[in-house]
């Protein structure tokens, strides 16, 4: 089983999204981005959340990443809340959703509202059947890209008014690299026994999504 060390990240150039980032804050533009992904065959996903520094305080899901090959739709769920068309992508199962310790974004999801999500292929079982055991989005994406996704912004507030340029190219460029991974590997394009990292026993990690 492939590993990769967390001083070898380090190491690595930085992965950045090269497409497109759309922020949508208000329901009409909402609706119009879901009608556009709703014609997609697969979509990568992701969600966000203000942290939490104190025991006791809690936040809701703030954000809402769905990515396509070059653009990705970031929906702004603490200012519009969870609207009935983005249900309904999310429940649609003819609509591939590719993402990442998605319980934990459901769970979020339907504290915003009830949503039943369908469609969704979870990355930290995927890539189990190509000899991958690390379980977070970035050792996964370095294993298999040599890239790091640097996460300086996941503690950021996600509820701030304006979402600054790097929390917005972080964003998009989780949602991104799930569908990225995705296509990659079902393409075949990766080959576990020509990776250089580390080979360990197969074992079970605690699932994380950092």
């Amino acid at each position: 089983m492939l590993s990769i060390d967390k001083k070898d990240i380090k190491e690595l150039p930085i992965a950045t999204f090269g497409g497109r980032s759309i922020v949508l804050d208000n329901a009409a533009d909402a609706r119009q981005a879901v009608a556009y992904l709703s014609k997609q065959s697969i979509i990568g996903f992701d969600t966000e959340t203000r942290p939490s520094f104190k025991k006791g305080d809690f936040h809701k899901v703030a954000l809402i990443q769905l990515a396509t090959t070059d653009e990705c739709f970031l929906f702004r769920t603490n200012k519009m809340g969870l609207t009935e068309p983005l249900i309904k992508l999310l429940e649609n199962p003819d609509v591939i959703k590719i993402g990442l310790s998605t319980k934990d974004d459901f769970h979020g999801l339907n504290q915003l509202a009830p949503c039943s999500p369908a469609g969704f292929i979870e990355l930290q079982q995927f890539v189990k059947k190509f000899e991958i055991c690390d379980m977070s989005l970035q050792r996964i994406y370095a294993i298999i890209f040599g890239e790091h996704i640097s996460k300086g912004q996941r503690l950021s507030n996600w509820e701030a008014q304006t979402l600054t340029p790097g929390q917005i190219g972080y964003a998009s460029l989780d949602a991104w690299a799930c569908l990225r991974i995705y296509d990659y590997l079902l393409n075949g394009h990766f080959d576990p026994s020509m990776s250089p990292y580390t080979v360990v026993p197969q074992e079970t990690e605690s699932d994380e999504k950092i």
